[in-house]
């Protein structure tokens, strides 16, 4: 098999890290982290792996990123944009420099460290990790929605658009057990305090982000999917991973109205 160049962000855990051992010991891996307590374990996983410090709301770590992986090679074969966080919260409260990061993290980061790669990115992939969120608005997660279709739409056009023969792919998880949803706790639990009248709705949101990271799907479904989309010569645009991101899929096809109505059934039920 032919040894292939990947580039990975937010590979220091979940699903990147993941991705990580499965292909580093046949491939050369940039990988992206941004916690720097991170570098040495990645280094220690294999010495294919070349790990790069980004922090998608710095634009010049974006810059510097981007300049260490065409300065240690030619040709990038394959780059997996995974890494994301979570903002939360009524979007009548929602502080608007959180709402400015959750787009920098999950859309320009991507957008901008992709786009310095580009030259040596002809004839590659492009594979995203969205989620089922672009489907619809879950709520009090408006943002993260939100984030994941722009991100979608914008390398929707990319593909259409680039003369260099890269392919664009999607991957819209479902509920997948990954440290993401405890740290999205920790990151939006200070905010809290705000969202006075939502307290039931926000001891939801916790309750069940807790449960997501422990009882959801395993991260080695969506590598799978990963891999299944690289190897094959012509992937589709779009893949989801899970039922629920099937039924998130079929439930965008509906009225607007009628899914407003359900979703706003359904969270009273389950607050109650």
């Amino acid at each position: 098999m032919k040894t292939k160049t990947y580039v990975i962000t937010g590979a220091a855990s979940g699903i990147g890290k993941a991705l990580l051992k499965r292909i580093a010991e046949d491939n050369i891996v940039f990988a992206g982290y941004r916690n720097k307590s991170h570098e040495e374990m990645l280094k220690a996983i294999s010495p294919n792996i070349y790990p790069f410090y980004v922090d998608y709301t710095s634009p010049d770590t974006i810059k510097y990123a981007a300049d260490y992986i065409i300065s240690k090679c030619t040709k990038i074969d394959t780059i997996v944009n995974i890494a994301g966080c979570v903002v939360a919260g009524p979007v009548e409260r929602l502080e608007i420099n959180e709402l400015r990061r959750q787009f920098d993290v999950n859309v320009f980061g991507h957008l901008e460290l992709t786009q310095r790669l580009m030259e040596i990115l002809a004839g590659g992939k492009i594979i995203n990790i969205s989620s089922m969120a672009s489907f619809g608005i879950f709520p009090f997660i408006a943002p993260y929605c939100a984030s994941k279709r722009s991100l979608d739409m914008l390398f929707n056009s990319l593909l259409i658009e680039n003369k260099k023969d890269i392919q664009v792919i999607s991957i819209k998880p479902g509920v997948i057990a990954t440290p993401l949803w405890n740290k999205s706790v920790d990151e939006n639990s200070r905010y809290f305090e705000y969202f006075n009248g939502y307290e039931k709705e926000m001891r939801f949101l916790i309750s069940n982000a807790k449960k997501n990271a422990r009882e959801g799907l395993s991260v080695e479904k969506v590598v799978d999917v990963i891999l299944k989309a690289d190897r094959s010569k012509k992937p589709k645009l779009s893949y989801t991973v899970g039922f629920d991101a099937f039924m998130a899929s079929l439930a965008a096809k509906l009225p607007q109205g009628l899914v407003n109505r359900l979703i706003k059934y359904g969270m009273k039920k389950r607050i109650k």
